[in-house]
């Protein structure tokens, strides 16, 4: 399989003054050609640090893709890098000279005299057009004594005319690589909850070892799981192919732990299950304050399904709807519960989801302090304790995604049942 580095350049990306997006979008491209990336690396604007980023990339990956640098101001070393790492001289191009002239021209502008640096390539290089900018792209191919040659290719850092040189020449040029385009990589994505990423390795031991194929990745990110299922093949079809018998089996080992795939949240879960049973619901929050109804309203025709919420503290306006069904507090499960039901009623749905107050500040120091949800619905009261521990800044995400994911396991109980 062919390997790929991305190098993105400049000290606004190194210093973590700006996003670097661009990799991201680059990775993508790549798979769909077959390619795997293997490096990203981030370098800022120092030229003898840049020129031992490219000899290295250049050593150890079939492509390179840079981003960055070729600007026209003293800053912009991505030329004289290259050209340091590749062992060749930087000459003029007459003809792009003359492209950026004009560009210049057009625009009736004169063109400084530091935009001719643009027009600098390394020697024996292709030219990477730039339809929208003076900044043209650089493809050199280096030869390696031990393996196959290595193909470099730098482009602006501008995302846009990034993108257009990607497609109008550098994604064609790497079709005529052997090797590239041959095989396609297809990343398919299982969304899970309720268990910890070592929990849910334990039940998967065979499928998470090194070297499988289709390969299985599991990553977490504020409480919710990914397993990310990826095979290789000459075709998106053949690889969706691969990936089938392992997906099944994920779905049958985790079971309800799973909740959807890809860019499913639960509350997408929440929402397809209320939806196909023509139910609604309401919620009560306090500790989660509004997060769950946030999310549920966040979701395309919410209408359907989500008539409405009530969020409050002790001493807000939220409070006197519960001083009215005699609830004095919002954190001992019987006051949870008679949440669940006052919101309910109140809005004519039906299921009512109350999501308690969060344990004092000492308490959560102490590590023992817990909190309440509760489901309301025609057949019984559903209520849970849940421990408030863990790291502070998904504490307040992970529980609001405790109380959709109990209306999620009860409607799919209730799918069972009926």
């Amino acid at each position: 399989m062919i390997h790929a580095e991305i190098i993105s350049i400049g000290d606004e990306l190194s210093s973590g003054q700006r996003l670097d997006t661009n990799s991201q979008w680059l990775s993508q491209q790549l798979g769909d050609l077959g390619v795997r990336v293997l490096f990203h690396t981030t370098v800022g604007d120092e030229l003898e640090a840049n020129v031992q980023v490219f000899q290295t990339a250049l050593g150890r990956a079939d492509i390179v893709i840079a981003t960055g640098g070729l600007g026209p101001t003293a800053d912009d070393l991505t030329r004289e890098a290259v050209a340091g790492a590749t062992g060749k001289e930087l000459v003029l191009d007459e003809a792009v000279l003359g492209q950026i002239e004009s560009r210049f021209f057009r625009q009736a502008r004169s063109m400084p005299q530091s935009n001719r640096v643009q027009a600098m390539f390394p020697a024996g290089c292709q030219v990477i057009p730039n339809p929208h900018g003076t900044a043209p792209g650089i493809d050199v191919e280096v030869q390696r004594h031990d393996r196959g040659p290595s193909r470099l290719f730098a482009l602006p850092g501008v995302p846009a005319e990034m993108r257009e040189m990607w497609n109008a020449t550098v994604e064609p040029r790497l079709g005529e690589i052997p090797g590239v385009a041959e095989s396609v990589i297809v990343h398919r994505r299982i969304k899970c909850f309720g268990a910890g990423e070592s929990h849910l390795e334990q039940m998967l031991p065979d499928l998470i070892r090194r070297g499988r194929q289709p390969s299985v990745g599991i990553t977490v990110h504020k409480a919710t799981i990914t397993l990310r299922v990826t095979a290789a093949a000459p075709t998106r079809e053949e690889a969706v192919e691969q990936i089938q018998p392992t997906w099944a089996l994920i779905h049958e080992q985790l079971g309800q732990l799973v909740y959807g795939q890809e860019d499913d949240e639960l509350q997408h879960a929440v929402a397809q299950r209320l939806r196909a049973r023509g139910e609604n619901v309401a919620v009560a929050e306090c500790g989660t304050r509004g997060m769950v109804a946030q999310w549920l309203g966040n979701v395309p025709q919410q209408e359907d399904f989500f008539q409405g919420a009530v969020v409050c503290t002790p001493t807000s306006q939220g409070a006197g709807l519960f001083s009215e069904h005699g609830i004095p507090e919002f954190g001992s499960e019987n006051s949870v519960q008679a949440m669940a039901l006052a919101v309910r009623e109140h809005f004519g749905t039906d299921w009512g989801l109350a999501v308690g107050e969060f344990p004092s500040r000492e308490e959560q120091q102490q590590g023992s302090g817990e909190f309440c949800l509760a489901l309301a619905g025609d057949r019984q009261m559903e209520s849970r304790m849940r421990r408030f521990a863990g790291h502070p800044d998904i504490l307040l995400e992970r529980s609001a995604k405790q109380a959709l994911d109990l209306l999620r396991l009860r409607l799919l109980r209730e799918d069972a049942a009926d």
